[in-house]
């Protein structure tokens, strides 16, 4: 099942479990910790004492009580000393035993905070590392729904070089969708003034919204016909595009002229090597949904869904345009969201959960999905 991040207070979900991040005593402590004792009420700390402490790295499980969760599992997590002290396996060991224990009772969902990063001084971006490839290595081998839990958005962080290039990228292709609907023949002192009152209104920069009127002005002519959701590609039959996209003779052209996102998507699938577990899982997608989408060949998924799905499959930016409009969808320059999805694929990144992550810090909807 999926692994997704989430801006919430860990004491509201309604999962069969959440994760504590306890001190070794287990009897409630500041940050996440007193949270969920608080919110669970007194009961929890009375469990708590029979349990005689926990080791750290190590994993205890509780019932909820007030909660809306099920049960509690409480890990501890390591102190940070400078990361010469084995703070890293002993953060991995704590999100692998806690798993472990979800998995061991038949649970269905997890949720996580991001563990010894408040008051144990983790730093938060190699914390969120450890998080993620210990939790995605362990879906590789369960089904389990596994939520990461943000409370407040000072709690999170990606690299500061990551970010700077995707808000670059972001900046020189955003359009705004006030823009779009600008034709040739109106003239840019009218739109521009426009503009300019609504930056004032909005304390927005005047120049920025120039700069960003330009930016669409020099956009290709192609690239415009790639972003408009046209309901069928155009057939091309030429030799060397027939070939990339996998059509060796008219014959089989004509039978993709009509394929369903669903029949593309297995085609795909068949033709990457993978097997199906391998591709709904690589796309971060339930695999109920997947069941969905395999049995029905006219089922529409999300735009998130289409998208993960590009990404597992490691399309170009073509193949991927070419997959959402089989799904009735598009790339748009005046979605945040779609030109992050563009950023890595143009850069042939398809780490999905690195994209989630930059998606997540940009307060984007994540890719893959549930059923």
């Amino acid at each position: 099942m999926p692994f997704q991040m989430i801006r919430q207070d860990i004491t509201k979900m309604s999962c069969d479990a959440i994760v504590n991040a306890a001190n070794n005593t287990l009897l409630g402590g500041d940050g996440v910790d007193g949270m969920i004792h608080r919110a669970a009420g007194p009961e929890l700390r009375e469990e708590c004492m029979t349990l005689h402490g926990c080791e750290t790295g190590q994993a205890k499980i509780t019932k909820g009580y007030r909660l809306p969760a099920k049960y509690v599992i409480h890990t501890v997590g390591p102190v940070w000393q400078g990361g010469g002290y084995g703070e890293r396996e002993l953060l991995a060991s704590c999100y692998r035993n806690s798993l472990a224990l979800a998995a061991e009772r038949g649970f269905e969902s997890v949720a996580f905070p991001l563990i010894s990063s408040g008051i144990f001084g983790y730093p938060k971006e190699e914390a969120l590392q450890v998080a993620t490839e210990t939790i995605t290595e362990f879906l590789s081998e369960h089904d389990l729904m596994v939520y990461l839990t943000v409370y407040g958005s000072t709690s999170y962080a990606i690299s500061r070089d990551l970010r700077a290039e995707v808000q670059k990228f972001i900046d020189e292709h955003y359009v705004p969708e006030s823009l779009d609907d600008v034709t040739e023949d109106e003239s840019y002192s009218a739109v521009l003034g426009d503009m300019a009152a609504k930056a004032v209104a909005s304390q927005a920069s005047p120049k920025r919204r120039e700069r960003r009127f330009f930016q669409r002005k020099k956009r290709d002519e192609v690239q415009l016909e790639a972003d408009m959701a046209l309901p069928e590609p155009p057939l091309v039959f030429q030799s060397a595009a027939s070939t990339s996209m996998g059509i060796g003779s008219l014959e089989e052209a004509l039978k993709t002229l009509d394929e369903s996102f669903s029949q593309m998507l297995l085609r795909k699938i068949d033709g990457s090597g993978m097997t199906d577990v391998q591709c709904y899982k690589k796309a971060n997608i339930d695999r109920k949904l997947f069941s969905k989408i395999k049995s029905d060949i006219h089922y529409k998924p999300s735009k998130a869904t289409a998208l993960a799905f590009a990404v597992a499959l490691e399309l170009s930016l073509e193949e991927t345009r070419e997959l959402l409009m089989k799904a009735g969808y598009a790339l748009s320059r005046s979605s945040k969201f779609d030109i992050i999805i563009e950023y890595f694929i143009s850069r042939q990144q398809y780490d999905i959960y690195e994209i989630n992550e930059t998606l997540f810090a940009f307060d984007q909807m994540l890719l893959g999905s549930v059923s």
